[in-house]
């Protein structure tokens, strides 16, 4: 009679469970080895998702909100300095990065459905996806605007008087860029009740 040999799971369970000398030490070279290459891999995937060139590797963005975005001041200016899309649309700072790369799931999600793969669906739904944008803006004190420009820095003696009385009206109404910059970037959706304070 021939006896049966474990399968191949079976064995390498055995394999396994099997105490050995080399275990703890094993484990813990593959793990931390393994932690450095999963660790290195999300970073550098991190990475590239916060480039321009990711932002608009979609024609959506590319052929929207990019074109928009290339005629303001944000994109071209005497100084030279330069705001990229994830400067403005993404958190420098780690768990706030992690969340908002979380939300922009949901932007995936529109993409893979066809939500906004043509201008007119795009405008459809233009108003709905700034008020998001505005709100989280909102609600972290506009963080990535003040990356570059802070109420604490500006001389306002060189500003215009109106910009320096909206930013001095600003600073004692505890408002944030937001409250007035809708607009300084892209488009304002159509239909929006917005006053632009620029």
């Amino acid at each position: 009679m021939e006896s049966q040999r474990p399968g191949i799971i079976r064995r390498f369970w055995q394999w396994f469970r099997k105490p050995s000398h080399f275990a703890i030490g094993t484990v813990l070279t593959v793990g931390v080895v393994a932690g450095v290459i999963l660790w290195g891999g999300f970073n550098t995937a991190m990475e590239y998702s916060n480039t321009e060139s990711f932002c608009i590797g979609c024609h959506e963005m590319e052929n929207n909100v990019y074109q928009e975005y290339v005629g303001t001041v944000h994109y071209n200016n005497s100084s030279g300095v330069r705001a990229t899309c994830p400067d403005c649309h993404v958190p420098k700072e780690w768990a706030p990065k992690m969340v908002r790369k979380i939300q922009a799931s949901k932007e995936l999600y529109a993409k893979a459905l066809g939500l906004v793969d043509t201008p007119q669906k795009f405008e459809d739904h233009r108003f709905e996806m700034a008020s998001r944008e505005w709100e989280r803006m909102k609600a972290n004190d506009s963080q990535e605007c003040r990356n570059c420009h802070n109420f604490e820095y500006m001389d306002f003696s060189t500003q215009k008087s109106v910009a320096a009385g909206i930013h001095s009206r600003a600073i004692e109404d505890g408002n944030t860029c937001i409250d007035c910059h809708k607009g300084i970037a892209h488009q304002l959706p159509k239909g929006h009740k917005i006053e632009s304070a620029i």
